[in-house]
């Protein structure tokens, strides 16, 4: 919530209320066993998820802020103002790769808008059991549209009382309905006496029960044990892999078994023996109330009682096909002193790190490098191939790790030949194989890289569409666990997705590249008395070019000289950018003043209603007298150059910028340009740096402008050669987040 809201007129407990009540009464309406309910944020476009029931917060984190523009169902039932039902995790990996790769896990969701009025607050989401469709779920429809109604309506009833409803911290827990958990309770309890270790949490995490094993077990007496969370009183276990199970028992309601290594205690001596610096054993097995744990010591002499007694619990994966992604098989059926990676990382591998890498993925060869670096190393693989589909036949994108020349024959192969890279895209459906020989029996004939290994030949599908096949290879046979299959099925979906962005980008990419260069003007009109010089820069980022414009209209006998920057990129900026040209151009040629050609633009803009809004700078100049007037839209300041080398940044006051406010009003300026001087209009990817302030980067382009000539430099570079000059610095970046326009004009001296 936001930090002044508590000061406002409604009380942030009467929200909070609000909020839980909704997301109880969700969890009822569709047998779910864990709620929560997003809201908008202070930033344009962040939701964040502002109470969740019946899983702790922790283990929640990376979905704790969700942006309307990704691939989720939250952002999808929000953005689009629609009810979204996944039935069971094949779903889930169908339509929201990207969720499954993450929480790869046996539940089923369901996503509700909450609107009020025409307003969008938010979502309320449930977590509920998998069942076979969408359509067999006994969920109340109904009931669970009103609850998101009445909430909605509620919200816009407390806007009328006071602040807008956003929210901007992290989210509460809350305990699920009807929750039974007993924090508070001591000891007692039938399990004190059992030789393993046993403790209880419930949904939020907090111990509710340990027995005297289990606190020796996890080095805490258990008066500081109970009523704490989980991962408060025994922090070693705050762990990406350890969470990652406990994710998978809360959601899919899966017993999970994995094992833990505690740390040694501080100066503990060779006596610390089974209490500190080993493995234990844990099993979780979930109930309405929480989990339930049992832990046992793993050591060479508890080792086999340990395994027989608790199935899965010295390595081996679970059964169910959904559960959570472990270590490979290789690993898997190791003894436990051999279960760890050599590089001391966790054996679970977190799917949402190559989510998160693919995003900043905007080539095909950057999509390649991260499966390459991120996926291919957690699953022990050595040789990666990706194929892209066109024209009905597979071409080499990528390859890695395979014997020079070896995949040639195979670049620009037909989708009806019978190969596994092409069948398992034909098919959509992954193909391993456990070994070389496996493979060549499945396929006669077949070249082979290799004598031993194994292969993985996963479908790249996008949305339903074909995009692509990927090889994965492994350098020693090895078998692939159901959970590795989802998963790997799951990663590839996100592949897809990610390649299939990289050939939008190159296609949009060009064309904003062909409009940009469509838009700009090709050259500045001739003055006897004045002379002009614009420069223009892509960004080096996200889709290079932008809406940043110069232009220079000779109108009667002035001339307007014009900068301006639209929001974003891509080609609806370019496209945008060459309509508000076109409109500054036309009043410009009208002969209106300043003022009317800003507030003309502004209407024009809104009325075209793009999504998007645009500075400007707009100066009307007499080049005979020198006479200037200005009006300014959101810019930076321009800048001044005297003859003398004097060099200031202007005040002009402004309005706001350009398509926000239908009747906004901007103020014009007197201005007046001595011959000789230099007037720099600029958009703000000039001056602008991360991490500094943007008035540091005006005064850095100040002094550059006054070091190009100075009273005892009176032949300076000419006007060109200037503006060279101040772009240089930029030209030469490798990492330009913004595209960057320069408009120079200065007046001749008259004979």
């Amino acid at each position: 919530m936001t930090e002044s809201a508590e000061s406002q007129h409604w009380a942030p407990e009467r929200l909070t209320a609000l909020l839980t009540g909704a997301v109880a009464e969700a969890m009822r309406a569709v047998g779910g066993h864990v709620g929560g309910v997003y809201l908008r944020s202070s930033t344009p476009g962040l939701l964040r998820l502002a109470v969740l029931s019946g899983l702790p917060g922790p283990l929640f984190r990376p979905w704790w802020r969700m942006h309307v523009d990704r691939p989720f169902p939250v952002a999808d039932a929000h953005r689009l103002g629609v009810e979204i039902q996944l039935a069971d995790p094949t779903e889930t990996m169908r339509r929201y790769p990207q969720l499954a790769a993450g929480l790869p896990f046996r539940f089923g969701s369901v996503y509700v808008p909450v609107v009020g009025a025409s307003t969008a607050y938010g979502v309320l989401s449930v977590v509920r059991p998998a069942t076979a469709d969408a359509s067999s779920a006994p969920l109340d429809r109904d009931r669970l549209t009103e609850a998101a109604q009445a909430l909605g309506a509620a919200l816009l009833e407390l806007e009328a009382d006071g602040p807008t409803v956003l929210w901007d911290g992290e989210p509460l827990s809350v305990p699920p309905p009807d929750d039974v958990c007993a924090p508070e309770q001591t000891g007692g309890g039938p399990a004190d006496l059992l030789p393993e270790g046993v403790f209880t949490l419930d949904r939020l995490g907090r111990f509710s029960y340990v027995n005297p094993r289990a606190a020796l077990l996890l080095g805490r007496p258990r008066a500081e044990l109970l009523g704490q969370s989980l991962w408060h009183a025994v922090p070693w276990l705050e762990k990406p892999a350890y969470e990652d199970q406990l994710r998978g028992a809360l959601l899919a309601r899966d017993p999970v078994h994995f094992q833990v290594r505690r740390p040694p205690a501080p100066g503990a001596g060779p006596g610390a023996g089974e209490r500190y610096g080993d493995r234990l054993s844990l099993s979780a097995y979930p109930g309405p109330d929480g989990l339930t744990f049992t832990a046992v010591p793993v050591g060479r002499e508890a080792e086999a009682t340990t395994a027989a007694s608790h199935p899965g619990a010295a390595g081996a994966v679970s059964d169910p096909p959904f559960g959570p992604l472990t270590a490979p098989a290789a690993l898997a059926d190791a003894p436990a002193s051999a279960a760890a990676p050599a590089n001391g990382t966790d054996s679970l591998y977190p799917p949402v790190i190559l989510a998160l890498a693919l995003s900043e993925a905007v080539t095909a060869r950057q999509v390649s490098a991260v499966v390459m670096q991120e996926l291919l190393p957690a699953f022990g693989g050595r040789r990666l191939a990706i194929y892209l589909l066109q024209d009905r036949h597979l071409y080499l994108a990528w390859e890695s790790g395979f014997p020079k020349g070896f995949l040639d024959p195979f670049d620009g192969v037909a989708l009806d030949v019978r190969l596994p890279g092409v069948e398992t895209l034909t098919s959509g459906r992954p193909l391993f194989f456990e070994s070389m020989q496996q493979l060549a029996a499945a396929y006669p004939g077949i070249a082979l890289d290799a004598e031993q290994g194994a292969r993985a030949f996963l479908p790249l599908i996008a949305s339903g569409r074909p995009v692509g096949s990927c090889i994965l290879g492994f350098d020693r046979p090895r078998g692939f666990s159901p959970q590795e299959r989802t998963v790997l099925t799951a990663l590839a979906g996100l592949v897809a997705q990610a390649l299939e962005r990289a050939q939008r980008y190159d296609t949009e990419a060009a064309l904003a590249r062909g409009l940009q260069a469509a838009l700009l003007p090709h050259r500045l009109p001739v003055h006897p008395q004045v002379e002009t010089a614009g420069r223009y820069l892509p960004g080096t980022q996200g889709m290079d070019v932008g809406g940043d414009w110069y232009d220079v209209v000779e109108a009667g006998d002035g001339l307007a000289l014009v900068i301006g920057d639209v929001q974003g990129h891509g080609v609806q900026a370019a496209a945008t950018m060459g309509q508000l040209r076109s409109a500054v151009r036309a009043f410009a040629l009208g002969g209106h003043p300043p003022e009317e050609v800003m507030s003309g633009t502004n209407r024009l803009l809104i009325d075209l209603d793009p999504g998007q809004f645009a500075s400007c700078c707009y100066i009307r100049l007499d080049p005979l007298t020198g006479a200037a007037r200005a009006a300014r839209a959101g810019h930076p300041q321009p800048l001044l150059r005297r003859p003398d080398g004097r060099t200031e940044v202007l005040d002009l006051p402004g309005g706001v910028v350009l398509g926000v406010a239908p009747d906004a009003v901007y103020p014009v300026v007197d201005l007046h340009l001595e011959p000789g001087a230099v007037l720099a209009l600029y958009t703000d990817g000039l001056v602008e740096r991360p991490g500094t302030d943007i008035d540091e980067g005006i005064e850095r382009l100040r002094a550059a402008l006054a070091r190009a000539a100075t009273p005892t430099r009176r032949t300076g570079p000419s006007l060109g050669g200037t503006a060279d000059l101040l772009i240089e610095e930029a030209r030469q970046a490798t990492d330009r987040p913004d595209d960057i326009a320069l408009l120079l004009t200065t007046r001749r001296a008259t004979r």
